[in-house]
């Protein structure tokens, strides 16, 4: 396995321990710890594709594989933020039915012998739910840290929230339109 694959399944394997730490408030700046494992999670999501594409070690499953990381990561953030209240269900809903969506186009491009890869929408998509997150995750920690409430932190969070569900529904149109044209959906 080349280095942007291991990169991949690292970000995989880090994904639960940074729910653990985000819904740990046992411990002492959780999100602190929280925000690390996601920021590290992120570089990886960064530094595999860079070093696949400048080494020219693009693979099969790296193509198919680094998404899934990607949507298995941003899940668990939404998933966590919707336990404590900062994001809405249906925002959750909009993003996860985008996400299934595409990787059952995946599924059927690749029954076909077709990988089609992250378009650019896709790709900033993606840059805007790790910035998002990684901005909501530094403002519960320094809440957290001062003990105190940032005003309108709530309202904040669901207005990137909601412009991420915009974008990512986006996003997934424009795939969808583009998978029609290569894709036989009929077999």
């Amino acid at each position: 396995m080349n280095l942007p694959n291991r990169l991949t399944v690292i970000r995989i394997i880090l994904t639960p321990v940074f729910l653990f730490l985000f819904l740990a408030d046992f411990l002492s700046y959780n999100y602190i710890f929280a925000l690390i494992v996601f920021s590290v999670a992120a570089i990886t999501d960064f530094a595999d594709g860079k070093i696949a594409r400048s080494r020219n070690i693009i693979t099969n499953f790296g193509k198919i594989a680094d998404p899934i990381a990607d949507k298995i990561l941003s899940s668990a953030i939404l998933l966590g933020l919707m336990l404590i209240d900062m994001c809405s269900i249906w925002v959750v809903l909009i993003i996860l039915t985008r996400e299934f969506a595409i990787s059952a186009i995946r599924i059927s491009a690749a029954s076909q012998g077709l990988v089609i890869p992250a378009n650019i929408y896709g790709k900033v998509k993606t840059v805007m739910q790790m910035v998002f997150s990684i901005i909501v995750l530094i403002l519960l920690s320094i809440q957290v840290f001062l003990a105190a409430e940032i005003p309108y932190f709530s309202l904040i969070v669901n207005i990137m929230m909601w412009i991420l569900a915009f974008v990512t529904l986006f996003s997934g149109l424009i795939y969808i339109k583009d998978s029609l044209k290569v894709i036989d959906f009929s077999k």
